[in-house]
């Protein structure tokens, strides 16, 4: 499916698109190392670091963000990133399971499409949906999306977009307005203050994890969060 539709500039599209994955570069140096002793479901040791307090408390006032689970959750699990990453495939499937099997979880979805322009280009798709349809929709449309085989683009998230209800020619046009622009190119420098440089990172109170660690490693910090407010005990 093509994105020329009336009043819909493809060319524009693209190079809006472009600028915004070029905000990866930005990503603060904070290093790859283990501020905690964690393992991921492998038994390797996964990335962390912690965080300004100050910047992640921003993360909620981002506007997009797709939320599952209750909204005065004590712990918000918040993941980063690209539709065009495998391992987010696979972390797409675990925040599923981890949003069935704790109620008591909020997880929170911030686009960092830093791949690809197609990454940039269905990021906007999700959130045009998100802006119309609201974040139940949003989540079907995430889980939607990585369950996918091959790469994903433009096309192809407003292809699976356009099943939700909403012609596809709305679902363009809101993707191609300012406000979805300035929205993504929020979450993605939010992304790069954070030096949250690989997809998927995440954090979790004032911590963030570099690369998906597996959906019993990540229900373990979680739960230790909860115990003793950081990521293990």
């Amino acid at each position: 499916m093509s994105f020329a539709t009336p009043g819909f500039d493809r060319r524009r599209f693209l190079l809006a698109s472009a600028g915004l994955a070029g905000l990866s570069g930005t990503a603060l140096a904070q290093g790859y190392g283990q501020a905690f002793k964690v393992d991921n479901d492998e038994g390797r040791p996964i990335a962390n670091m912690r965080l300004p307090g100050e910047i992640v408390g921003e993360i909620p006032a981002l506007r997009g963000v797709t939320y599952v689970g209750p909204a005065e959750a004590e712990t918000t699990l918040y993941e980063f990133f690209d539709y065009n990453c495998p391992y987010c495939r696979k972390a797409a499937a675990d925040m599923a399971s981890l949003s069935e099997s704790d109620p008591s979880l909020r997880i929170g979805l911030v686009n960092n499409p830093i791949l690809a322009v197609q990454s940039a280009q269905a990021a906007k798709v999700a959130l045009a949906i998100q802006r119309r349809l609201g974040s139940a929709a949003a989540w079907t449309l995430y889980r939607t999306l990585l369950a996918k085989p091959g790469k994903i683009d433009g096309s192809g998230a407003l292809q699976a977009a356009a099943k939700l209800g909403v012609p596809a020619a709305e679902i363009e046009g809101i993707a191609d307005s300012e406000e979805i622009r300035l929205a993504l190119k929020a979450q993605m420098r939010m992304a790069a203050d954070l030096g949250l440089s690989a997809t998927p990172s995440y954090v979790i109170g004032n911590t963030g994890l570099l690369g998906h660690p597996g959906a019993k490693a990540l229900a373990r910090m979680i739960a230790a969060t909860r115990r003793c407010d950081r990521i293990t005990c």
